[in-house]
């Protein structure tokens, strides 16, 4: 619809094929998907999969205890254990018989698109994953899938709004009843959102 090939932010996604065509934005990759990846090559027996895994959630408590993001030397040294697992990893995989396409492919990605998968590390508005902008989105889906397609294009707005307001208002840690009951008398959300 146009978006996308517009957008100059932060694209945070899962390496689909089709993304980096969307060269106006910066990329970023969501390691929630990589965790799950990781999760299915541990049950599958490969050690460096879960040295990967410890390295993802270390990377991400460790720049949460930094605020955001880390110190550049810092980003430099978490960069080099990344590159370590990773090419331990391929050394074990190309000598396997038969080869683990699917692992190798994995293991290939990770190096190649580096800077997308440890944006994180250096940039505090990246975050690890793109959970939360899943789960905005989660409430339309379960909207379809409960009650069908919206009768009109207005309803629909009106439905989107009123989940925009209420996803911001939890982000901003307000309770949602006082607050809609705030907005409805005519307080704007700005006050509302600043309001102690």
């Amino acid at each position: 619809i146009g978006i996308l090939p517009q957008y100059k932010g932060t694209m945070m996604h899962d390496a689909f094929g089709t993304y980096p065509r969307y060269t106006e934005a910066t990329h970023a990759l969501c390691h929630a998907h990589h965790l799950r990846d990781l999760k299915g090559f541990i049950e599958q027996g490969h050690t460096w999969a879960k040295r990967m895994t410890t390295f993802l959630l270390s990377a991400k408590q460790v720049v949460e205890q930094h605020s955001g993001f880390l110190p550049e030397e810092e980003a430099k040294r978490w960069e080099r254990v990344y590159d370590r697992i990773l090419a331990k990893a391929q050394h074990r995989l190309e000598g396997m018989t038969p080869l683990p396409k699917k692992a190798l492919s994995f293991i290939r990605r990770l190096q190649k698109r580096k800077e997308e998968a440890l944006r994180f590390l250096r940039e505090a508005h990246v975050p690890f994953d793109n959970n939360q902008a899943e789960r905005d989105l989660r409430m339309v889906k379960v909207k379809e899938n409960i009650s069908g397609t919206f009768r009109q294009e207005t309803f629909a707005q009106s439905f989107c709004i009123a989940r925009s307001i209420v996803s911001t208002l939890t982000k901003h840690e307000k309770n949602v009843w006082d607050s809609l009951c705030l907005l409805l008398t005519g307080e704007t959300i700005d006050r509302v959102l600043s309001a102690t």
